[in-house]
């Protein structure tokens, strides 16, 4: 889910059907539990036991690929701690430090928290600067520290960072993203001959 790294983004056609709904921050005691931030607003339906989540890591982490599986999530001191299946110690831990979970969901559903989007809703909106199209969202790359649409224009990608102050608006609906980028964001710039003219 989208919502306003070292860790390698997945292409859109492979979260289409899932929900990032988390991040595991760093190793928690001994016996292999592990600090969450929260990407969610339901940690209670989202985090039960049994819940299988997939991982976003870099692609050299031995956990690149695999699953993992939630036995308990235990809360101190009002952080979220879980403890997952085949994590056992410490050091195994802390090889999943930075991890980004990801849960499966039915595409046909949209999330139940506000302002917040799937991916595969936002992929193929048209986006509005000004009341004018200047791209199509092409993808959604996710980073520990905010998300990024990629949008696909006549002059190559751009990353436009998904906030409030420079998305204000998605509209499901009428399949419009409308943004307010800072200048410079969508200005082509000049090629090597331009640049050599104006210097002239």
């Amino acid at each position: 889910m989208s919502t306003s790294s070292t860790l390698t983004p997945k292409v859109a056609a492979e979260r289409h059907s899932q929900l990032r709904v988390g991040r595991l921050t760093k190793a928690h005691g001994l016996k292999g539990a592990l600090k969450i931030e929260l990407f969610t607003d339901e940690p209670e339906k989202r985090f039960v036991p049994g819940a299988v989540f997939s991982l976003q890591v870099l692609d050299t982490s031995p956990w690149h690929g695999k699953n993992l599986t939630l036995t308990e999530l235990r809360w101190y001191n009002e952080h979220p701690v879980g403890f997952f299946n085949d994590v056992n110690d410490r050091t195994q831990a802390e090889s999943l430090a930075r991890a980004i979970l990801w849960i499966d969901v039915d595409p046909e559903l949209s999330p139940d928290e506000p302002n917040a989007w799937y991916d595969h809703q936002l992929v193929g909106l048209t986006v509005l600067r000004e009341g004018a199209p200047v791209g199509t969202v092409s993808r959604v790359d996710h980073f520990p520290a905010q998300d990024l649409l990629v949008v696909a224009t006549d002059a190559g990608e751009v990353m436009v960072p998904f906030v409030a102050a420079i998305v204000p608006s998605v509209d499901i609906a009428n399949r419009t993203v409308t943004i307010t980028p800072p200048g410079g964001l969508f200005e082509q710039l000049p090629d090597d001959e331009e640049a050599a003219s104006d210097a002239d």
